[in-house]
């Protein structure tokens, strides 16, 4: 069936384009990351409710002009009667996409995690929150790469987050020495070195510090084969700083111990030939 009168559609059309980008302008206005601030948790909120509801404006606005088409109904009816298996494949897209809005509905209120925090999920992937959308979660890594995820996914994995309520975190320091080693003398080079990086910092209490407790804690932590393995303790503001200051300490401690004529065994073997 066709327009009776092409030119009333397109004014109508012309209406409700206009009505639709005034409100997604008046969206983006309201759900401005930089008028809501900078805090992490309202900056999570404001881009997924922002996207949500542009999107919701502009499917609104598509239908309604396609409602405008007498013949729409008729033709959308005949195309899915005659396709069951595609009206099927967009049953099961559906329900996943709308599997994926809900987990990314209780992400924003129950707020696991929220953009910036550093995760590590249970499939391995890790690295800092970049961005939460309607239908994924996005995970910037290490290397700068981007992990997309779906929102039910993420929502119903186990998930490590290392800055939900404390960025603080404590990065592990290990090396190993020969037995021969003085245990106290190791002790008091790797405390030397570690305790003076600017990363490093002092989380004792004041009970700590009148029971005379270490900057620096280190403990032998296993009796091995061949070595025994020191772990030095260092707590730093964040996830990174843990990582690069392990990286730089444990190229610091191997200088320092040839320096000084302390041993780090590694295995060898010995072949004999008749």
């Amino acid at each position: 069936m066709a327009l009776k009168d092409p030119i009333a559609f397109c004014i109508k059309a012309l209406v409700i384009f206009l009505l639709v980008q005034l409100v997604v302008m008046l969206i983006k206005f309201v759900f401005n990351p930089k008028r809501k601030g900078k805090h992490r948790m309202e900056l999570t909120t404001t881009m997924f409710f922002r996207r949500f509801l542009i999107s919701l404006a502009y499917i609104l606005g598509v239908a309604y002009i396609l409602s405008l088409i007498p013949a729409l109904a008729t033709i959308g009816t005949s195309i899915l009667a005659s396709a069951g298996i595609l009206a099927a494949a967009i049953g099961l897209a559906s329900q996943e996409a709308l599997s994926n809005l809900v987990g990314g509905v209780f992400i924003i209120f129950a707020k696991p995690f929220r953009i910036g925090d550093f995760v590590e999920i249970e499939s391995g992937e890790k690295g800092t929150i970049h961005e939460i959308t309607l239908r994924h979660t996005v995970i910037r890594t290490a290397e700068n790469k981007m992990v997309i995820i779906p929102n039910a996914k993420m929502n119903s994995c186990i998930l490590t987050n290392a800055t939900i309520q404390d960025s603080k975190t404590c990065a592990f320091i290990e090396v190993d020495v020969a037995y021969k080693e003085n245990i106290d003398r190791c002790f008091q080079e790797i405390r030397a070195l570690v305790e003076n990086d600017p990363r490093v910092i002092d989380t004792r209490t004041k009970k700590n510090l009148a029971d005379g407790v270490e900057k620096i804690v280190i403990r032998v932590v296993e009796l091995g084969q061949s070595a025994v393995k020191l772990r030095a303790y260092a707590w730093t503001n964040s996830p990174n700083d843990a990582f690069t200051l392990k990286c730089d300490m444990l190229k610091a401690i191997k200088e320092r111990f040839e320096e000084v004529g302390i041993e780090i065994p590694y295995p060898y073997m010995n072949i004999q030939s008749n």
